[in-house]
C-alpha cells in the first residue's frame, strides 16, 4: 500500500473535488484512481466527499472505486447514495454494485429492499450484488478466496467483478478444452439466455473475458442485442478490460447509436479509449463536442481521449495524480 503525506492527500482531494474550479475532468479522474490505489481510510473519506458533484459520470466512478477498495467504512455513504432516489440511476446502480464488491453481509437488507426499485438497472444490480455476496460465502467462493490468497501468481484481471467467471475459468491456466469453440458456444448460449438469473449470465460473460479470443469477443458482442441497459453496459466494461482491437467495431456502433442508453454508450466510449487504436480517436473527439450528445457521453469521451493519449504515450501509469498535483504546485509562483 502506497504511503503519502498530509499535504499530498490534501492536493489529491483538491484535485478530485475541483476546489479551484479549474481542474479538468480527466485530471480529476486520475486523482481518483490514485486515491483508489492508496486503499486507505483517508482515501475513502476523501472519495466519499465527492458525491455532491454535479457530474453523474464522476459520482458513478467514485462509487466504483469505493467498491474496489473493499473497505466497509465506505458502506454508509454507498447506502445513502442508493437510498437517494433523486440521484442519477447510473450512480445508484454503481453504489449497489460497490456493496456487492465489498461483500459484507450487513448490506443484504438494503440490497433486498431495493430489489423493488422503480429503476430497472438499480433493481438488476441489487439482484446481482446479493447473488455475489451469497457466492462469496459459499463453499466454492471461500475455496476460491483461499486459493487466491495462497498464490504468488498475478491474476490477469485484478478488479473485483460483479460476478466470478464460470467455475472452470475461475483462476489458473485453463485447459485447452475449457477455451475451445464448443465451450465458447456454450458460454454464449448462457450469456444470451434471458431465462437464467443475471448472475449466471454474468459468470458466462466474465468467463468469455478470461478466454479473450476473437471468437469470445464475438460471443460477448452478441450481448449488445439484450434489452437490459445494465447487461449491455457490463459487456462494454468487459471490452474495456480485454483491450482487444477486435471489439472496436461493436463498440463504435454502440457509441454512435443515439437510441442506446447513455449508460451503455458511456461505457463503450471509455472502452474505446482504453483500447486506443488509431481509428477510434476521431469518433471520441466527435462525440465529446457534439451538442446533441448527452452530458455523460461527452464527459466519457473526454476521459476516454485522456486514456487514449496515455495508452499511446510513454507514461508509466494512468493513476499519476500525485505527479500531476506536484507539477501543478511547481507552476504556482511563491507569494
Amino acid at each position: 500500500m502506497m504511503a503519502v503525506g498530509t499535504a499530498e492527500l490534501k492536493a489529491l482531494q483538491d484535485s478530485l473535488l475541483n476546489t479551484s474550479g479549474a481542474a479538468a475532468l480527466h485530471d480529476r479522474f486520475r486523482a481518483l484512481f490514485t486515491l483508489k490505489s492508496l486503499k486507505s481510510e483517508d482515501a475513502v473519506a476523501i472519495i466519499s466527499r465527492g458525491f455532491q458533484d454535479r457530474s453523474a459520470l464522476l459520482k458513478h466512478e467514485l462509487a466504483y472505486c469505493l467498491g474496489q477498495m473493499k473497505r466497509t467504512s465506505a458502506l454508509p455513504v454507498l447506502e445513502s447514495v442508493l437510498r437517494n432516489e433523486d440521484e442519477d440511476p447510473m450512480v445508484r446502480h454503481e453504489a449497489a454494485e460497490a456493496m456487492g464488491a465489498i461483500s459484507s453481509t450487513s448490506s443484504i437488507p438494503i440490497l433486498k429492499e431495493y430489489l423493488a426499485d422503480r429503476n430497472r438497472s438499480v433493481r438488476e444490480t441489487c439482484e446481482i450484488a446479493l447473488a455475489k455476496i451469497e457466492w462469496d460465502n459459499s463453499e466454492e467462493g471461500k475455496k476460491h478466496l483461499v486459493e487466491k490468497q495462497s498464490t504468488d501468481a498475478l491474476p490477469s484481471y485484478t478488479s473485483i467483478d460483479p460476478a466470478p467467471p464460470s467455475s472452470k475459468l475461475l483462476s489458473g491456466t485453463p485447459r485447452p478444452e475449457d477455451i475451445d469453440n464448443a465451450t465458447i458456444h456454450t458460454l454464449k448460449c448462457t450469456l444470451l439466455d434471458t431465462g437464467l438469473p443475471l448472475f449466471e449470465r454474468y459468470r458466462a460473460m466474465f468467463a468469455l473475458r478470461n478466454i479473450g479470443t476473437p471468437a469470445a469477443v464475438d460471443a460477448l458482442a452478441a450481448g449488445f442485442s439484450d434489452d437490459s441497459a445494465l447487461f449491455k453496459h457490463e459487456v462494454a466494461f468487459v471490452f474495456g478490460q480485454l483491450l482487444s482491437p477486435h471489439a472496436v467495431p461493436a463498440l463504435l456502433k454502440v457509441l454512435q447509436d443515439t437510441s442506446e442508453s447513455d449508460m451503455v454508450r458511456h461505457e463503450a466510449a471509455e472502452a474505446l479509449g482504453g483500447i486506443a487504436t488509431p481509428e477510434v480517436l476521431e469518433y471520441l473527439k466527435e462525440w465529446m463536442t457534439r451538442e446533441d450528445a448527452p452530458t455523460v457521453v461527452r464527459e466519457s469521451c473526454q476521459v476516454a481521449i485522456d486514456m487514449w493519449e496515455y495508452e499511446n504515450s510513454d507514461q508509466f501509469q494512468y493513476a499519476n495524480g500525485l505527479e500531476i498535483v506536484k507539477s501543478t504546485a511547481e507552476c504556482i509562483p511563491p507569494l
